[in-house]
């Protein structure tokens, strides 16, 4: 109500529009939320946030070329908005472009190295290319940036466990159980995690 009083005042603020846009999208009105961003795109067509913005409505809507049109936008304004280039990455992976993700991941890590996320999205699109020594140098980055990067662990094990090296799959498992997950808790305690839980 606040976002529709500040527009009420100042219907030429592209901020109140992004603002209602991302309220909308947080509760789940996607569509109406690509209506708002497209209104501060119309008052400020320099807005490379909400170009941004709008494109990830479209790819939770699964218009991925639309997303991926926004997010090309808002890179072409802001070319060192690690975000963008994130969710392009997140957009290509989706259309199946892996080669095209790991590109963006890397452009993302290239403007911020600390990005533990990128590390893990560019690991699992290696992952889907098959490259299991990739995968696992870039889930070793994100967990070095993030030490309770639990999903990073449990997908370090995939990767290791399918390389044939099961003690240091194991010892990722653990690790995850040891930050609170529960589905691999549970696995351990199945026949199909049994030769991970008698490791000591």
């Amino acid at each position: 109500a606040d976002f529709n009083k500040a527009i009420a005042i100042n219907p030429k603020g592209a901020g109140a529009y992004s603002n209602r846009g991302n309220a909308k999208y947080a509760l789940g009105d996607k569509q109406g939320a690509i209506s708002d961003y497209s209104q501060a795109i119309a008052i400020n067509p320099q807005d490379a946030l909400a170009y941004s913005n709008r494109g990830n409505a479209k790819l939770a809507l699964a218009d991925k070329q639309g997303a991926i049109a926004d997010f090309n936008k808002a890179i072409a304004i802001n070319p060192k908005g690690a975000g963008a280039y994130s969710n392009r990455g997140n957009a290509k992976y989706a259309l199946g472009d892996k080669q095209g993700a790991i590109s963006d991941y890397s452009k993302v890590i290239a403007i911020n190295p600390q990005y533990a996320q990128a590390y893990y999205n560019r690991g699992v699109a290696k992952s889907g290319l098959g490259d299991k020594q990739g995968e696992i140098a870039d889930y070793n980055q994100a967990i070095a940036i993030n030490p309770k990067y639990v999903i990073a662990y449990i997908n370090r094990g995939n990767a290791k466990s399918a390389l044939g090296d099961k003690q240091g799959a194991c010892f990722d498992y653990k690790r995850a159980i040891s930050l609170g997950n529960q589905s691999t808790a549970q696995w351990l305690q199945s026949d199909g995690g049994a030769w991970c839980g008698n490791m000591p």
